[in-house]
């Protein structure tokens, strides 16, 4: 296996007020609103929220897979430092499966139904890198086998439809994988699975990323699975972050009232209780309120939520967009 990647001391990903916006016949939906994130080498990052929130799309704003009528209309992306946004569309080209590569929650997404997997392994692999095919079979067999693909030489002379959902979403990941790129983005890529193969998957991508000095964005709306895969989370609300910090300190005493909201509607085991909803629904990005987009459905909203609220560190590696946080930020 190839060790973590070596040079800057760059982040691995650097986000500063991302915006996304689509231009329909109804309106400009700004669906990324001034998004930040920073994600370190090796470190994983969940990225929480409801349906709807802009977490998809902040992931396809940062890998450059955005589709017209939507571009990015504002911010910054630096992948190790090299800007993205405004980049040449071919230089884009040379670094998105290199150096930045995401994972879909459906793996057809990533794979074609018609090629044996030994075949889109290995163009993935020569579009990049200069190898013989003899090379390239044993790198891609090499990387089935890390994936925990067993008979991977058997596997590569298969067609997707003939794997498992498990097996497919495991072949996703060595493609994302290979060339060990500097950032994965991986969206829901577990959800279909079942509860034991997603906790094999989820164990086998941290090791991975870990190992390999891999900074990884892992966007999900289910916290038990960024509690058990993250380091740090951001939680997403009408494209925007209102709080962010470490894992276990924003589940155990989440500042914001939507994060609060989100973490008691989790099941707990032996829990009879019914479980607490949030009331109402997210707002259309065309029909966004002024100020706090969270307010029309916040028990604790007040005059002052009217005027939009800053994100605000705390004395720790946290912060939290609202004026009346649950836990009171330094100033």
């Amino acid at each position: 296996m190839i060790g973590a990647r070596e040079g800057s001391d760059a982040p691995a990903l650097e986000v500063r007020d991302l915006a996304t916006a689509f231009f329909t016949d109804a309106g400009v939906l700004r669906v990324v609103d001034g998004v930040s994130l920073t994600v370190r080498r090796g470190e994983i990052l969940g990225l929480v929220g409801e349906s709807g929130s802009g977490k998809t799309m902040t992931g396809f704003s940062i890998t450059g897979l955005l589709d017209p009528p939507g571009r990015i209309v504002g911010g910054s992306v630096r992948l190790a430092g090299e800007e993205l946004v405004g980049a040449d569309p071919r230089r884009l080209r040379r670094l998105r499966g290199r150096r930045i590569a995401m994972v879909f929650q459906d793996p057809m997404m990533t794979l074609n139904p018609v090629l044996r997997i030994e075949t889109q392994m290995t163009d993935a692999l020569l579009a990049h890198e200069r190898m013989g095919r003899a090379a390239a079979r044993d790198r891609v067999r090499e990387a089935l086998a890390e994936v925990g693909i067993a008979a991977p030489q058997e596997r590569l002379r298969a067609y997707p439809h003939q794997l498992s959902g498990g097996m497919r979403q495991r072949v996703a990941i060595a493609i994302a994988l290979l060339h060990q790129p500097d950032v994965v983005i991986a969206d829901e890529p577990t959800t279909a699975l079942d509860v034991t193969i997603q906790g094999q998957i989820l164990a086998l991508v941290q090791r991975l990323c870990r190992e390999r000095g891999t900074g990884l964005v892992w966007i999900t709306h289910d916290l038990a699975v960024v509690a058990g895969i993250a380091d740090r989370i951001a939680v997403m609300y009408a494209g925007r972050i209102v709080e962010e910090g470490g894992v276990d300190a924003v589940l155990d005493a989440p500042a914001h009232p939507y994060t609060r909201g989100l973490v008691a509607s989790v099941p707990v085991p032996g829990r009879r209780e019914r479980l607490p909803q949030i009331p109402g629904r997210m707002p259309s990005p065309l029909e966004l309120p002024p100020g706090c987009a969270f307010a029309p459905r916040c028990a604790q909203a007040q005059e002052a939520c009217r005027v939009r609220p800053d994100l605000a560190r705390f004395a720790a590696d946290r912060a939290v967009r609202c004026h009346f946080p649950l836990v009171e930020p330094v100033r």
